[in-house]
C-alpha cells in the first residue's frame, strides 16, 4: 500500500507521531487514500516503519478525533468520508511565530499602569487565606445580583468619608469593570435618550455601545464646556469631572453648578459621573463629587478599584439615584453578580479594617513623588516640552514642538522599545492640536527608572538635553 511509503525523519525535533499523523492526513485529503480504505493495524505499521506501536496509536487517535478515520472494534481502522469536513486545506500550513524579543517593552508609559512593587501582598494574602481557611460554604452559591452586601456597605462608608457622597448599600451595584456596568446604565436611560461625551474623552467604552450616536462636547482647561452641551439635544452626559481623561482638567466649580442646573431643567436628563482617578489629587483639597452636590437625583456615580488597588481585580460599581432603583429592579432582577464572591469579601475585609485607606495614602505619596520627579526632569532638561494635567491622576500630557505626526513619533518610540500613547486615540471628533500631544503615564514606571525612560524617549525623538 502506498501509504506505507511515508518517510519519517528520526533526526528532527518534530515527534514521529506528528509526522505520521500529518502524512496520513495529507494523503486522505489529497485522495491518495480512498474513502473506506482499511489502514494497517498498529502492529503491522509499527513493524513496517520500525517505530513503536505507541507512536502509531497516538497518530491514529488524533486522526480519529479529527474525523479522518474511524475505528471498528476488532476489525480495524478505516478512512472516513471527508467531504463534509469544514476545511479543505491539502497542505499543512505552519503559521509564522513572532520573535518574542520584538515585543519587549523597556518603558511603557500607559496611563492605566500601577506601581506593582508597592502592592501590600502580605496583607492581601492574609485576608485571602483567612477566607479560604474557614468554611465559607455559603460563598459557593450565587450571591446577590447587586453584589455582596458587606462590600456595598464598605463602599458606601468610603464614599461618604472620601467623596461626600451620601448613599445606602441598596443604591450600589457591583460589576466586573466599567465595561460591564456602563451598558446597564445605558439601558436604564436608553428610552429616547441622546448621549453626550467629552471630546477627547475616555471614549473606548462609549464608542462600543453608542457607536456614532454620541454627541461630542469639547473640553478646555476647566473641563467640559457646559455652554456647548446646552446647545445640543443631549439629555445624558458622560463625564470625568474630578480628573478629565485624558487632558487632566478638573471641572471648575462654576461649571459643576452649571451642569447640575442643566440636568435639573428636564425630567429625563442625567449625568453619568465617572470618578476617574479621584483618589490621586496632589494639590489643594479633594474636589467633591458631583453626586454629593446633587439635590435633584440626577447623577449616576461610577467608579472602580482599578487604580486604587489593581486593574486585574475587575471590581467596579455605580451608585444609582433612588429615583432609578425601581426601574433597575424591574430591568435587572434576573442578573447575577459578575465578580466572584470570594474576591468581593476580600476587598470588603480589606476596607473594613482600614487597610484600604492606608494603602491609598501610601500610594498617593508614591505617585506624587513620581510626578514631581517627572516634571522636574522636563523642566530641567526639556523646557520646550509643554506639560499639562499635572494636578491629579497617574499621567500627564506632553506636547512637543516637532514637525512629525503623532503616529510617526509613536512608531519611532516603538522602535526604541518605548510605548507611548497619542491623545488622538481618545477623540470622537477631530481636534486641532498645535503640537503632537501624548499621554505619559508614570504609575507603572519604577521611580529609579523614570529619568532614564524620559531621556531615552526624548533622545529617540531627536530632542536633546
Amino acid at each position: 500500500m502506498d501509504m506505507l511509503m511515508f518517510e519519517l525523519n528520526k533526526n528532527t525535533a518534530k515527534p514521529l507521531y506528528e509526522q505520521l499523523y500529518v502524512g496520513i492526513k495529507t494523503a486522505i485529503m489529497s485522495k491518495q487514500i480512498e474513502v473506506g480504505t482499511k489502514l494497517p493495524s498498529k502492529k503491522k505499521l509499527a513493524d513496517f516503519l520500525n517505530i513503536s506501536q505507541t507512536t502509531i496509536e497516538v497518530a491514529y487517535a488524533q486522526l480519529i478525533a479529527e474525523g479522518f478515520i474511524m475505528s471498528k472494534p476488532r476489525i480495524g481502522f478505516f478512512v472516513e468520508d471527508i467531504n463534509e469536513l469544514p476545511y479543505i486545506d491539502t497542505e499543512q500550513v505552519e503559521l509564522p511565530v513572532e520573535d518574542s524579543e520584538d515585543k519587549i517593552i523597556k518603558f511603557d508609559f500607559h496611563p492605566g499602569k500601577i506601581d506593582t512593587d508597592s502592592f501590600p501582598f502580605s496583607q492581601w494574602r492574609k485576608y485571602a487565606k483567612d477566607l479560604y481557611d474557614h468554611p465559607s460554604k455559603e460563598l459557593l452559591q450565587i450571591g446577590e445580583p447587586q453584589g455582596e452586601y458587606m462590600l456595598r456597605t464598605e463602599i458606601a462608608k468610603y464614599l461618604y468619608q472620601s467623596r461626600g457622597i451620601v448613599c445606602k448599600p441598596e443604591q450600589i451595584v457591583i460589576g466586573s469593570g466599567t465595561e460591564q456596568l456602563l451598558p446597564m446604565i445605558l439601558r436604564l436611560l436608553e428610552n429616547n435618550s441622546n448621549f453626550a461625551l467629552e471630546n477627547p474623552g475616555y471614549s473606548a467604552i462609549p464608542r462600543i455601545h453608542l457607536q456614532n450616536k454620541a454627541i461630542p462636547i469639547p473640553v478646555d482647561e476647566d473641563g467640559l464646556i457646559v455652554d456647548e452641551l446646552e446647545e445640543t439635544n443631549a439629555n445624558v452626559v458622560y463625564i470625568t469631572p474630578s480628573h478629565q481623561f485624558p487632558t487632566g482638567a478638573i471641572l471648575s466649580a462654576t461649571r459643576r453648578t452649571q451642569l447640575l442646573h442643566w440636568a435639573a431643567k428636564a425630567e429625563n436628563r442625567y449625568i453619568i459621573e465617572d470618578d476617574y482617578d479621584s483618589e490621586f489629587r496632589y494639590t489643594g483639597k479633594p474636589i467633591p463629587a458631583l453626586q454629593g452636590m446633587d439635590q435633584n437625583y440626577k447623577v449616576i456615580y461610577l467608579s472602580t478599584f482599578t487604580k486604587s488597588l489593581m486593574p486585574s481585580l475587575r471590581v467596579a460599581y455605580f451608585v444609582l439615584p433612588t429615583t432609578l432603583l425601581k426601574k433597575y429592579k424591574e430591568s435587572f432582577s434576573y442578573y447575577s453578580a459578575t465578580v466572584p464572591r470570594f474576591d468581593q469579601h476580600i476587598v470588603a475585609s480589606f476596607m473594613r479594617d482600614g487597610n484600604f485607606s492606608k494603602h491609598l495614602n501610601r500610594m498617593r505619596k508614591i505617585y506624587h513623588k513620581k510626578l514631581d520627579k517627572l516634571t522636574h526632569i522636563f523642566k530641567t532638561y526639556y523646557s520646550e516640552v509643554i506639560i499639562t494635567g499635572d494636578h491629579a491622576g497617574m499621567h500627564i500630557l506632553i506636547s512637543l514642538p516637532l514637525q512629525k505626526s503623532e503616529n510617526e513619533l509613536k512608531i519611532i518610540a516603538a522602535e526604541s522599545s518605548i510605548a507611548i500613547y497619542p491623545v488622538t486615540d481618545y477623540l470622537l471628533k477631530p481636534v486641532e492640536y498645535k503640537y503632537p500631544t501624548f499621554l505619559l503615564g508614570f504609575g507603572g514606571i519604577p521611580f529609579g527608572k523614570i529619568e532614564e525612560g524620559i531621556h531615552q524617549l526624548m533622545q529617540c525623538w531627536g530632542i536633546t538635553k
